[in-house]
């Protein structure tokens, strides 16, 4: 599923492509997505483009008459492409602009979702944007911030930073590597995390999302960018889908757990069970040793 860098990555590409353009037609398809497509999203055709934004793992379209959302879902990408080109086999919507070029919705698992927002109402109240929690790349996402959504959880903290009420787009492959970086075991409980190891969970999380969008993003098995280009981070990846292979700090080998559904990939010696703790049984941070190197 596309997560932050790679929902990043889309809209950072079709920007140039919308920005300042009249959308000229508006192709709906048949099939539905996670919800049925509406008929009000032909209600753009005529629209210019004003501004293109993400929040979370949405991208927010505002155009002179309503605003959209798009939630890539699963397999969903957009794609710039000639208005020309025949349509294909999982092409569920497209925006035709005066360029005489397209932004294309494909979707083969049909998980995505595309809400058409009247022009005068607000994207950010729709509920889906509403409820979600800081964006972590924002300054304003700190320790302290972080520490205050952890402590009165008391699932994993794996499955705690994916959930997107605490703080949006660490999924499931940067959830994994951010733990390894901070030598924190995936099934530590998430009220159990110290300040000291909450500002290590922040400082890594900044740096593996920013560095994971200047890749490209995570192509693990069909995401493309807007330009059709795979992302490249996951050369770049110290334990996702490594199980049995060498640590690259210590050489133990990576283990992999089922955690809610989806897997986690941990190195047993640089993240312990449990919190080191000082001998009258205070907790002490748990930092890495070592960071593993980025290639």
């Amino acid at each position: 599923m596309p997560e932050l860098p790679e929902v990043e990555v889309t809209k950072r590409g079709v920007a140039n492509v919308l920005l300042g353009h009249e959308i000229v037609d508006v192709f709906i398809g048949s099939q539905p997505l996670r919800q049925p497509l509406s008929p009000d999203l032909l209600k753009l055709k005529g629209a210019t483009v004003t501004k293109i934004a993400r929040r979370g793992k949405y991208i927010v379209l505002s155009t002179t008459q309503g605003s959209l959302i798009i939630h890539l879902g699963m397999t969903g990408h957009l794609q710039i492409i000639a208005t020309s080109e025949p349509r294909v086999k999982h092409d569920h919507f497209e925006l035709m602009l005066d360029s005489a070029m397209s932004v294309r919705y494909n979707d083969t698992r049909r998980f995505g979702l595309l809400l058409y927002v009247p022009e005068g109402e607000d994207p950010y109240q729709q509920k889906v944007l509403s409820v979600l929690g800081p964006e972590p790349l924002e300054a304003d996402f700190t320790p302290e911030v972080l520490l205050s959504r952890l402590k009165k959880r008391s699932c994993s903290i794996k499955q705690t930073l994916m959930n997107s009420h605490v703080v949006v787009g660490v999924g499931n492959i940067y959830a994994s590597e951010v733990l390894f970086l901070s030598h924190i075991h995936p099934e530590r409980l998430a009220r159990d995390i110290t300040p000291e190891e909450a500002a290590v969970l922040v400082r890594n999380i900044k740096e593996v999302l920013t560095a994971s969008i200047a890749s490209g993003g995570t192509t693990i098995r069909d995401f493309e960018g807007a330009d059709g280009k795979p992302g490249y981070f996951v050369q770049n990846l110290n334990v996702y889908g490594k199980a049995g292979e060498a640590c690259p700090v210590c050489g133990t080998a990576i283990e992999h757990i089922v955690q809610g559904g989806r897997s986690t990939y941990f190195c047993p010696h640089c993240q312990p069970r449990f919190a080191p703790t000082q001998p009258e049984g205070e907790p002490v941070q748990s930092q890495p040793k070592t960071k593993a190197k980025t290639k």
